[in-house]
């Protein structure tokens, strides 16, 4: 009960650090989203603020593009956040750190100083550890809160994409005391 209070009333965003339409990572999320009861949960696709390749000769030439300032307008209006993030070569997906890069841009502070809970998964046992562990330890450069984490490993054994839900009890207890601190 006691999470529970914590996050009654709050406004989360919910996305995946992908721009997949198959995301396991967004289906990851949505999961986690929807066990934030209480809370008002707001969700995004980052392919909806797709930009061209940062370069600053494009931001000296063209300024930043609206769908950075959109972004970090969405980020600005909620309590919190709740990302799970792609693991693409062992680092972020190009789509993600595109949106970020430019983000960075309009100023350093990208997560508003807002507490987060960073998540992330993938069809083999490494779980998309490695770019769970750079965002975790970048996070607080630019503003952000890691209050935890979870890397879920081997996505199709540990949840069920017809029921959308984590079926790996010990992840799932995991998932639920770290989603409640938000």
């Amino acid at each position: 009960m006691e999470g529970m209070n914590k996050i009654m009333g709050k406004t989360i965003l919910a996305f995946a650090a992908s721009n997949s339409s198959a995301s396991i990572n967004r289906q990851l999320v949505t999961y986690a989203a929807s066990l934030l009861h209480g809370a008002d949960v707001e969700t995004l696709d980052i392919h909806d603020f797709e930009m061209p390749i940062y370069r600053h000769d494009r931001e000296e030439a063209d300024g930043i593009p609206q769908q950075a300032h959109d972004f970090l307008a969405r980020i600005a209006r909620v309590d919190a956040l709740l990302i799970s993030f792609a693991e693409h070569n062992g680092s972020y997906s190009a789509a993600f750190k595109n949106l970020f890069d430019w983000c960075s841009r309009v100023g350093r502070e990208v997560w508003g100083n807002k507490p987060m809970v960073l998540l992330s998964t993938s069809p083999g046992p490494g779980a998309a550890a490695r770019v769970l562990g750079i965002a975790e330890s970048a996070a607080p450069h630019f503003g952000g809160n890691v209050i935890g984490s979870l890397a879920v490993p081997k996505f199709f054994e540990s949840f069920d994409s017809e029921t959308g839900l984590l079926v790996d009890s010990e992840l799932d207890q995991q998932l639920r005391e770290l989603v409640a601190k938000l």
